[in-house]
């Protein structure tokens, strides 16, 4: 069994703090695609795929609907060569940080450990990427055939990622699983004398942005201004990734949710107004946006796990800018995930949800963080969003302007930890003016269902770093560039509650949708096209 690996240097290079190297298994595929239109050569795999679709028009004189399949030629390019890469975790002390690291330390070195029902061994369940498979296609004899998410394409695998990050407080990450209260006292004892030597990096500490009640674990701060503390940030992120033999690292916000930033002309509009906000000191500038610009200007991808505004038009317009990547907001983990599932079950079966009432309590630092009424509100309003794109997909159920009642209620109960509990109605009208209700009511376990999720954004985010793709026309006087897919990394809406996507882009929130979504692209890298649940193969005669 190898020990995991600590990397530790001189003072001087603050990023060593806390590394920890965890496998080899990356780039691992399940198959190779047999098809001219495929090249496997020089370290990439080079696709030609036919992007079918359907334009959509209106004529003017008889308003009739009309309805145009195009095609659109596009080559990817994927690097098949995953290298060395690093996750630095914001919040790395929090419930999800010391969570997924023990979780990843235990997995990458097989420790097993005594439940009250015998040896449980680590896996990564709750995990899309490490834990569900998808279709490839049929047999010869017409049978599905199914392989891992993460063998697609070659993906990083958690197993190999070096782990470290910033907190407010200086505890160490052993002590800090310890805290958290959320893995099984006997893998606690196994895993901590590796994760006690692992201290986080002093982080940005702004008290208006989160409650009050967290100043008592702000002991490891960053003190002088903003655009010290930027430049400060800057150099973990470079120093982390020298000291560490890196290829690429991706930035990853965990911490406690933030109030809304207020967007402000001149300030955080856009990206040129916002480096000059960071260099005036404007209260505007929350921590978190703080770590994004840092994460864009270093060329290290940036997501936000929390439901805050992280990345206002200034922060992604860098972004677009730099031709670095940012996704948010917020872990879609259990409640909300739950409701993205059945409401579009709800409105594509014909049946109009007429109110939606949402409650849940916890008792975790989350919760104690989110009993404040302004970072209440961010939360609010990333969970609030979710059922909108499948309401207005549906004009039979629904006239224009009209929405579902929508009600969503937080409460902190110290006594429940990490065990969050969840009841959600749902009073739907069906037939003949009847009413059905639906009561669900959910025990989620908050950080063992959000830490698999850092794991599945990680290696999304990784992947796309690896993709490039440029659109192929007969008209083409010269070949076109290769280029990287557009900043926002709308992929990644699966595992997120708001999905930031591209200015003037729809938002999906349908499970199911996010899902196929990012399981046909992954097919379209290697020139595979969509998946489908036609079966033409058992439906007609062959």
């Amino acid at each position: 069994m190898s020990p995991i690996n600590i990397t530790t240097s001189a003072a001087a290079n603050r990023a060593a703090t806390a590394a920890a190297a965890l496998g080899s298994v990356s780039g691992a595929t399940a198959f190779k695609v047999d098809s001219p239109y495929v090249r496997y050569a020089d370290g990439a795999i080079e696709s030609d795929y036919m992007y079918d679709t359907t334009i959509v028009s209106r004529d003017a004189e008889t308003g009739q609907l009309k309805a145009k399949p195009t095609k659109v030629h596009y080559q990817f390019q994927t690097k098949t060569s995953v290298g060395r890469v690093g996750l630095m975790l914001v919040g790395w002390g929090g419930n999800n940080g010391s969570t997924v690291t023990a979780a990843i330390l235990a997995n990458k070195q097989g420790i097993s450990w005594e439940t009250r029902k015998g040896t449980q061994e680590p896996n990564y369940f709750g995990s899309v990427m490490m834990a569900s498979t998808v279709k490839l296609g049929v047999d010869e004899n017409l049978r599905d055939v199914y392989v891992p998410f993460n063998e697609v394409v070659p993906m990083a695998h958690p197993n190999d990622v070096v782990i470290g990050g910033w907190d407010i407080n200086s505890m160490n990450i052993g002590e800090a699983m310890r805290r958290a209260q959320v893995l099984p006292v006997d893998l606690q004892r196994r895993v901590y004398d590796e994760l006690k030597v692992l201290k986080p990096l002093p982080s940005v500490y702004y008290p208006d942005f989160i409650a009050a009640n967290q100043e008592e674990r702000a002991d490891n701060v960053l003190r002088g201004t903003k655009q010290e503390h930027l430049e400060q940030l800057r150099r973990d992120i470079r120093e982390f990734k020298q000291t560490n033999g890196l290829d690429r690292v991706i930035v990853m916000w965990t911490a406690n949710t933030e109030r809304y930033a207020d967007i402000i002309a001149g300030v955080n509009d856009t990206a040129d107004n916002l480096l000059q906000a960071i260099a005036d000191g404007h209260v505007e500038v929350s921590p978190s946006t703080l770590f994004a610009v840092a994460s864009i200007l270093e060329g290290a991808p940036f997501v936000n796990g929390s439901p805050q505004n992280t990345l206002v038009p200034g922060a992604i317009e860098l972004a677009e800018r730099e031709r670095s990547f940012v996704g948010g907001d917020d872990f879609k983990s259990g409640q909300t995930k739950i409701k993205s599932v059945l409401a579009e079950f709800l409105v594509n079966a014909g049946i109009k949800p007429l109110a939606i009432t949402s409650y849940n309590h916890l008792g975790n630092n989350d919760g104690r963080n989110l009993s404040a009424p302004a970072q209440f509100r961010s939360k609010e309003i990333s969970k609030s969003s979710v059922v909108d794109d499948m309401v207005g997909s549906n004009n039979l159920l629904y006239k224009k302007g009209e929405h579902p009642d929508h009600t969503i209620v937080i409460k902190y109960v110290p006594s429940v930890g990490d065990s969050k509990r969840a009841l959600d109605e749902y009073v739907s009208e069906i037939f003949m003016g009847g009413l059905n209700t639906i009561s669900i009511y959910n025990t989620c376990e908050d950080s063992l269902l959000a830490s698999p999720l850092i794991i599945d954004l990680f290696m999304m985010t990784e992947l796309m770093t690896r993709v490039t793709y440029r659109v192929k026309s007969d008209a083409d006087a010269v070949e076109p560039q290769w280029q990287p897919f557009h900043s926002v990394l709308s992929i990644l809406s699966y595992m997120l509650k708001a999905p930031v996507v591209a200015p003037n882009t729809p938002v999906v929130n349908a499970l199911a949708k996010q899902r196929m979504a990012m399981e046909n692209i992954m097919r379209a890298f290697v020139g595979l096209p969509p998946n489908n649940e036609m079966l033409l193969e058992h439906k007609a005669f062959h």
